[in-house]
């Protein structure tokens, strides 16, 4: 897991398009936006901060996340490029692949200022501590300061100085969706895509086993100490509302690190592992089954693991395809 506070490390959706014909309507997630004086401007929430916005015209887009939110809401013609760190698995794998194919690949190193400013862009998605950080220098406040919007994460404010922001990973997802939507003039295509996506959730819910929730550890990286999922990313949902149980859900942190005694007491019964593009899951699954840390966890002995796509595991609409599938996985486990 890298420094950037996301995992260092996108599989295919066809349920998305069909749900979002026959999703109704549904009224804001904490958009809280209002139209300003100015014509054609927009005041909107980035994180704690509200922030006026102009429509934007040449959108740059961090990771796979952020350009899926882009493209789910009908905005490929508003996406200047996107940014994609090894990381994230090929474009080519995304539900979104034939909107990737009509922008421009800026980089497939992490996102910087200098690349903003040459791509003449003029609004950037990306979240807190992963695209936008102050070490890197490129953050909202020095793009405010050369004339460029920018847009992050809600699922990362819980991070960010004066303007933090707390909310369940996937409450913080569709209220980024409704925020795009206010800020590109598309609200009623964003409450259709909340509404499809909400649906989606609530059938899983409704499917998810009775009893006692299986403990499930989240393992993304990291072999002296592994980094694992605390309560304030996608995956403590995604296993939340499938019916198990994250044994770091009392942690009230994003991607943090922990130690192997404390997986070995939480005996979980599944082990979610993160797919990167760069660190495929089945080099993960050797390390665990070798470890003597883990070898001896009742998950690794069963042969119970879950292999979680990097984009659906960073906040993004492809959340709700990985909660589907692990829900799939759970319900099987079961019988």
């Amino acid at each position: 897991m890298p420094i950037t506070g996301f995992p260092r490390s996108a599989r295919r959706s066809t349920a998305l398009g069909s749900a979002l014909a026959a999703a109704l309507l549904l009224g804001g997630c904490g958009a809280e936006a209002e139209p300003d004086a100015e014509a054609g401007k927009v005041t909107v929430d980035r994180c704690g901060e509200p922030v006026q916005y102009t429509t934007p015209e040449r959108a740059v887009a961090y990771e796979g996340g952020s350009a899926d939110k882009l493209f789910s809401l009908g905005l490929t013609d508003r996406v200047h490029g996107y940014v994609m760190p090894p990381a994230n698995p090929p474009v080519e794998e995304s539900p979104w692949a034939s909107e990737y194919a009509k922008v421009k690949m800026l980089s497939d190193d992490l996102l910087n200022k200098e690349l903003v400013v040459a791509a003449k862009s003029d609004f950037v998605v990306a979240g807190w501590n992963s695209g936008f950080k102050d070490e890197r220098g490129i953050t909202p406040e020095i793009l405010d300061r050369l004339g460029i919007q920018s847009f992050m994460h809600t699922e990362s404010c819980f991070n960010y100085p004066k303007y933090p922001e707390k909310v369940t990973p996937f409450e913080a997802l569709y209220t980024d969706l409704e925020r795009l939507g206010k800020i590109f003039k598309v609200e009623d295509r964003a409450d259709e895509v909340v509404g499809a996506l909400k649906k989606r959730v609530a059938a899983v819910e409704e499917k998810a086993p009775k009893g006692d929730p299986p403990p499930v550890f989240l393992y993304d990286s990291g072999t002296d100490r592994p980094f694992t999922a605390g309560n304030q990313v996608p995956p403590n949902d995604i296993i939340k509302s499938a019916g198990g149980r994250n044994v770091f859900d009392g942690l009230d942190q994003r991607w943090t690190q922990v130690n192997w005694e404390a997986v070995a007491e939480a005996e979980p019964e599944v082990v979610i592992v993160l797919d990167y593009g760069d660190q495929p899951a089945q080099k993960k699954i050797d390390f665990l089954r070798k470890s003597p840390h883990t070898k001896e966890l009742p998950a690794v002995r069963k042969n119970n693991f879950f292999v979680l796509d990097y984009n659906e595991g960073i906040s993004g609409p492809r959340n709700i395809d990985g909660l589907e599938k692990f829900a799939r996985y759970l319900r099987d486990l079961g019988n």
